[in-house]
């Protein structure tokens, strides 16, 4: 039986196109059609718990608890809230200016940009689909949604759903695969915003490119924690291997490699093994609260990963068994890594906890800014000076102190990568702002006219020295930094 139906690639430019007469129509315009349906998918989350959860299990293994905490909570706070704060959001804002130009009412208009395109993973397929989604809607936008096939039972659940909670004319879901995703990237878009790999992303900037269609790039990468040799290890340890056991380490934000001081190292493997054995007293591999990898191929990686690392597996505590019908991976911590080990090659995403000893906080951040810059670093330190320094002296899309994961509970904070991480801001507000244009606009009377008198030639010497006067303007005296 097939789970999920692929749209008829025929249908993709008709789906397209319906989508655009819409929102040409006016549609989405009214803020309280937009409430409405942001409302709509609040319930929709809300209704569906139980389905939702289902197909996650089914597709990913997904305990209960997590699926409701990380993602329909998630969308039924974010999606009402963003309904109770769309007038503020939406307001037009007229910015200070100098008194001579205030008679001419300057605005910035918060003017949708059109039709957008969404393609989402299948890790947490549920939150990233909506997420974008709810900013679309918010900004009064109309959205195609392409979830991932790689997670079919949630994607053809949201197929199914949707239409019954949203307006069909202005949001719909379009499955497939390689070839179903091309056509849609064929066509232009007003907005196309993308969670996924860096391959794929290129692929899908180059068609963007085509259209001159902005986009939004949610890409993820390798994100280190530091851990500061002052700082209690057991602690550490125990927050670390909360962050990196949610969805099996299947989450671009999950902990990929840990920077300890050597002195520390052994230290915060004990710490490891004392928060394993309270977070799972059986072991992971039977726990209903752990997730499985979510295909053979996938699990496949991370074994051949495990088989060519070159670092210590820890194996009195993290057996690191599998099981490969469920396809699950125990967390496994690997002590020792060095700079070239395959552990490093690439983003993890999954269950495998690389520890690289390091002498210094010098050599740390020379670790970190070797590598493409991460969507997040985390640092647990209680020292001021190392804040400062891993503010000043690195780069990531984000930056943690003293835990992890958590970082996606702030509703008021921007989640965005840098570099090949990705480009772009989401979460509440600023997913409103990726959908919106800032229109400015001024409005000049017919009583400025003896005003810009001056502006008409020919210019005599009075006109000349007023409409040059910001030429001849005072420069403060300065000096480079430190003299």
């Amino acid at each position: 039986m097939t789970i999920l139906k692929y749209t008829p690639i025929r249908e993709i430019p008709k789906i397209r196109e319906t989508l655009r007469a819409t929102f040409k129509a006016g549609v989405t315009r009214p803020l309280e059609w937009r409430k409405h349906q942001l409302y709509q998918l609040a319930r929709l989350a809300q209704n569906e718990a139980d389905a939702i959860c289902d197909a996650l299990n089914k597709d990913l293994s997904k305990p209960k608890l997590e699926v409701l905490m990380a993602e329909v909570g998630a969308v039924v706070e974010r999606a009402t809230k963003s309904a109770e704060q769309l007038d503020a959001w939406a307001a037009p804002e007229h910015p200070d200016v100098p008194d001579w130009q205030k008679g001419w009412k300057p605005t910035l208009h918060k003017a949708p940009r059109g039709t957008a395109l969404i393609i989402s993973p299948w890790n947490y397929p549920f939150i990233l689909n909506s997420q974008p989604l709810m900013g679309a809607i918010a900004a009064g936008c109309c959205a195609v949604l392409k979830p991932s096939e790689v997670s079919p039972h949630l994607s053809q659940l949201v197929t199914d759903l949707l239409p019954k909670y949203l307006d069909p004319s202005a949001y719909r879901v379009v499955n497939g695969a390689v070839s179903e995703t091309t056509k849609l990237l064929e066509l232009q878009w007003d907005h196309i915003f993308y969670t996924g790999n860096s391959r794929v992303a290129r692929i899908i900037a180059a068609a963007a490119a085509k259209h001159l269609t902005p986009l939004t790039l949610e890409l993820g990468g390798k994100s280190p924690v530091l851990v500061d040799s002052a700082y209690d290890m057991r602690l550490a340890a125990k927050r670390i291997l909360w962050g990196k056991c949610n969805n099996a380490g299947q989450i671009c934000v999950a902990p990929d490699y840990i920077l300890v001081p050597r002195s520390k190292q052994d230290e915060f493997v004990e710490g490891l093994k004392e928060a394993y054995k309270t977070f799972f007293p059986d072991g992971a591999i039977g726990a209903s609260h752990y997730g499985s990898i979510v295909n053979e191929s996938h699990f496949n990686r991370l074994s051949s990963l495990l088989d060519r690392t070159k670092g210590e597996r820890i194996t009195d505590v993290f057996e690191g068994r599998k099981d490969t019908a469920r396809k699950r991976i125990e967390p496994t911590v690997v002590k020792n890594v060095q700079d070239d080990d395959p552990l490093l090659e690439e983003e993890l995403f999954g269950p495998i906890l690389p520890i690289v000893p390091v002498d210094s906080l010098d050599e740390a951040l020379a670790f970190i800014n070797a590598r493409p810059h991460p969507l997040v670093l985390y640092a647990f330190t209680e020292d001021p000076n190392v804040k400062q320094r891993l503010i000043d002296e690195t780069q990531s899309g984000g930056l943690v102190f003293n835990d992890t994961f958590q970082q996606l509970a702030v509703n008021e904070l921007p989640f965005a990568g840098v570099g090949q991480s990705g480009y772009g801001y989401q979460v509440m507000k600023y997913t409103f702002d990726t959908y919106t244009q800032l229109r400015s606009s001024i409005d000049i009377p017919k009583e400025a006219e003896p005003f810009l008198q001056l502006r008409y030639p020919p210019h005599g010497p009075e006109a000349v020295k007023a409409l040059s006067s910001a030429v001849h303007l005072s420069i403060p005296e300065s000096a480079p930094s430190g003299r």
